[in-house]
Order: structure tokens, then sequence, then C-alpha cells
């Protein structure tokens, strides 16, 4: 099979061609890096990544290959490649956070979610770019320069871990983890055509996940269809004594439920508060068709209303930059990272510290940490951060409230498709609003999950749909998004990355224009 073809498969096409050996795992491997080569580095590349790990990514292929030569039952993943975001610690590998402060640090150990990948027998092809410690709704704030989508170079792939969802969207990897603490895994999702997952909090370990905002932080599953994410889900998910947030009977039959193709009889909420005004024109017509499609299939569409979400994002960015400012407080650059001196004045660890966190952290993190101190202080704790706690409960209570009705809520990801770079870096205020519709699920704790939804009609880009359960009913989520998956490709007449077919070569002849020209 030629590569092109080949890494265009979904992760469960290639796990079958592996157990069927008609590919081995070094090949696929290798196809992988090598067009990581092509599309991803120069000035207009993709920049997903911000380490390639080559060598020991084709250790473990082969290693898997021998395995499976030799008879040994394997995992069903086993040989398929998958990126990480660099703000899960991988041992062997840098982890920066894409931060200058991090800048070349290597972790002594694994998070736990990486040991489970290598368990399994999957070669880890590098560490993906994201927004500074995942501060961000564009990986625009990365310390080493931003990632471009692969819809269209000039916009954004979303953020923070826009990194992650660009890679699975080139064809550079066809699995990846990302990090969701306000919508950074569905958020990037839904603007470059890919699935992302932000599971039940506490179904998958954080332990080894760089703390952004403890009580919001989740890992979860990056890929370009909804089994291949409820496969990686039950790879990386399950209860880690070392992980005090881990939940001890996280859900199970995720991949089951994506397989089930059903979804008659199931009662699905439109979210009053998410859809309509403030949302793009051709963002809400897509919406509106997944519901029609849903509906068509059996499905009982009935609208419900959450009156708390409106207060949802004032909530959050108060109660995320005070975690984050206490969280961040450890990079001091006395114990690890970067250690910049003062250049005048006594060598005291103040000092030391002030000039070391003024030259290793970006303008966002500078803002977030000024932001979360101040709400923590004294004479405001209650009524910002305590205020902040009382409208989370209220945001939870909707929730129940409204899964009292129905099995799964419905909503768009984001209200806009990609914007173009530079476009809203100097407006944060505005940037915060992208991440509107997937804030909730975070400050509440249930799972969430986005699938392509189509095109916008006035840009041709790609527009998310996003579906939202109860708290440990993840497979609700897999069984609803894998048949509105099905019904939206039979429309399409293919992957939603199919339908855009110059994807492959605009990269690589932009690529390599830039490439001719810095010669």
């Amino acid at each position: 099979m030629p590569a092109n073809e080949l890494i265009r498969s979904s992760a469960s096409a290639m796990a079958a061609k592996l157990a069927a050996k008609e590919v081995s795992a070094v090949e696929l491997t290798q196809a992988h890096l090598d067009r990581i080569t092509e599309v991803d580095g120069g000035a207009r590349g993709v920049h997903a990544f911000l380490h390639v790990n080559t060598e020991e990514a084709l250790a473990v292929a082969a290693d898997v290959d021998a395995r499976r030569a030799a008879g040994e039952k394997l995992h069903e993943l086993a040989g398929v490649p998958i990126a990480v975001k660099d703000l899960i610690v991988t041992k062997g590998q840098p982890t920066t956070a894409a931060s200058k402060i991090l800048e070349g640090w290597m972790s002594p150990y694994d998070a736990t979610v990486v040991k489970k990948l290598r368990a399994a027998g999957m070669p880890l092809l590098g560490k993906t770019n994201l927004d500074e410690f995942a501060m961000g709704s564009s990986t625009e704030h990365s310390a080493y320069g931003p990632t471009r989508n692969p819809w269209d170079l000039d916009r954004i792939p979303g953020g923070s871990g826009g990194g992650s969802a660009a890679a699975v969207a080139a064809f550079e990897a066809p699995l990846a983890l990302g990090t969701d603490t306000g919508g950074s895994i569905r958020q990037p999702g839904a603007v470059t055509g890919t699935v992302g997952v932000k599971p039940t909090y506490g179904a998958v370990s954080r332990y080894g996940a760089i703390a952004m905002a403890s009580s919001l932080d989740q890992i979860g599953p990056v890929s370009r269809t909804v089994l291949d994410s409820a496969l990686l889900q039950e790879v990386i998910g399950g209860h880690d004594p070392l992980d005090s947030t881990s939940l001890t009977d996280p859900s199970t039959g995720l991949v089951a439920a994506a397989r089930l193709g059903n979804v008659k009889g199931m009662k699905i909420g439109v979210i009053k508060e998410l859809h309509g005004e403030g949302f793009q024109t051709g963002v809400e017509n897509r919406f509106n068709d997944s519901l029609e499609l849903l509906r068509s299939a059996g499905a009982e569409i009935v609208e419900v209303s959450c009156p708390n979400f409106g207060y949802a994002l004032g909530a959050y960015y108060l109660i995320m930059p005070s975690e984050a400012s206490s969280n961040l407080a450890k990079f001091d650059g006395v114990r690890f990272g970067l250690r910049t001196l003062p250049t005048e004045g006594p060598l005291t660890i103040e000092r030391v510290m002030g000039a070391t966190r003024a030259a290793g952290f970006g303008d966002e993190v500078k803002r977030r940490i000024i932001l979360g101190t101040y709400a923590l202080s004294a004479g405001y704790y209650d009524a910002y951060y305590g205020s902040a706690q009382k409208v989370r409960t209220l945001i939870q209570r909707d929730f129940a409230a409204a899964f009292a009705q129905v099995d799964v809520l419905i909503s768009p990801t984001s209200p806009v498709t990609a914007f173009k770079l530079g476009e809203k870096i100097d407006d944060p205020l505005s940037m915060y609003l992208n991440d509107i519709a997937t804030i909730p699920a975070n400050l509440a704790g249930v799972p969430g999950l986005t699938l392509p939804g189509g095109l916008a009609d006035e840009d041709g880009l790609p527009v998310g749909i996003q579906l939202l359960a109860p708290a440990r009913e993840d497979s609700r989520l897999y069984r609803v998004g894998a048949v509105l998956e099905s019904l939206l490709e039979a429309q399409w007449g293919g992957p939603i990355l199919d339908q855009a077919p110059s994807l492959s070569q605009s990269v690589l002849e932009t690529v390599g224009t830039a490439a001719k020209e810095a010669n």
C-alpha cells in the first residue's frame, strides 16, 4: 500500500493491517516519520511537533514486529504510532510545556498514560506543540512558535492542544494525546476536523501531566474517528493509585458503544444557551443539519435550558488562573528548569526567582498568574474565587437537571471556525470567548466529545459538534458520536478530511516553496 494512502487510514484500520501482517509496525511508523519530515518543518510548515522521537519510535516498532512474528498475543493497537502533547512527561524525551522555563528539561519518569502506551506497544512519534502551560485557545502562545492549521496554514489550529489536533489532521499521526482544562482537546478538534474527547474527570490518570488547574485538567484522546478515540481511551483509562482524583469505577464498554450503531429511542437535549446568537451562521447551519440526521435515526430531539451556563466563562477565568498561579509557583529557578540571575543588586533567592520567572514565562502565563494571585489574595478570596465556586455548583446543578430529562446534550463545539493567525492574540477577551461552549463540562467534571460536523458555508472550514454526557457515562458519547459520524460521512461521501482533497498537496507545496525561498 502506498505510504500516502496508509497514513490516511484510521487507527483501527491500521491495527487490522498490522494484525493481518499486511504492513509492519516499522513501515507504518516510518511512513508517519517521513510525513512529519515533509510537512512539519520550515517557516510555513504545520509545526505540530516540538520534538520528534525517531530512534525510539522505530525501535519500539521493530520490537512489536518481532513479538508479532513470534506469535505473541499483542494489544489491538500495538504498532500503531501516537503523538503526545508536550504537557505530559515522558522519560527519555524533553518535556517543555512549550515554555522557555522548561526548555530542554528531561523528566526522570513517565506519566501513567505514557506507561500505558508503552505497555500497549504504541511507538511514541514525539511531543506536540501547545500554548505555554496550556494557557490559550490558538497555540499562538507557545514559546517555540505557533502551530498552523492544515486546512489553511494562515489560520490557527485551536488551543491549547493545537499541536496534537494538527498532527492528526495533517496525517502526521493517527492518534494523539491532549489535555483539556476548558476545551483544549475539543476546541482544536472542532477547527481541524478531528475527533477529541474530554473523559469524565478522574477517568484517566493525570499523574505526570504538568498541572495548570488541578480541578479542571483532564487527559484525553485525539483521533480521526470516534471508534479510534474509544480504543485509545480504553488504553489510557482506569484507576491509578498515584492520582488522588482517579476514579475507582470509571466508565467501561467504550469500544462496544462506538460499534453499537443505534440511537433509536434516545433523548438528545439541545442546550438553549449554547447556540444561536453569537454563533457563526455556518456553524449554526451544520449544527442544525446534525440534529436532523439524529432525528432521522430515531433519536428524540428536545430543547433544555441551562441558565447558569452564561456565567461559566466568568467563573472559569477566576478558578483556572487561581489554581494555575498556585501550581506554577514551583517554577522558581531553584530546583529545576531555567535559572536566570538578576543583572544588578544583591544575589538573593527572591531576586533569582523574579528574574527567572520574568525571563521564562510568556505574556499569557504572566497575565493569568497575576489574575489568579489577585483573586486569591486576602480581602478578595470570597468575593472572587469563592463566588466562582458557588457558580460552579449552580452549573453542576444545571447539568443534573438536564440529564434528568435527556440521555446526552448537544451543542456546537466552538462558536466560530478557525480564525487567522494573529487576529485575536492581542485581544484576550475575544480569545477566551472561543471556549464558551466547552468550559461548562470542565467545571462540572462531565465528559465531552467533539466530532466533525461538516464545513461552514462562509469559509469552507471545519465545524465541530459537541456531545456531553453525565459523569462516568462516557460510553453514551461514543454511542451517539459514532452514529452521527456515520450519518454525516454517508452524506459527505467519506471522512471530513477527504473534503479537503488538496490538503496533502497544498501543505507539501507550501512547505517546499518556503524551503526553496530560504535557500
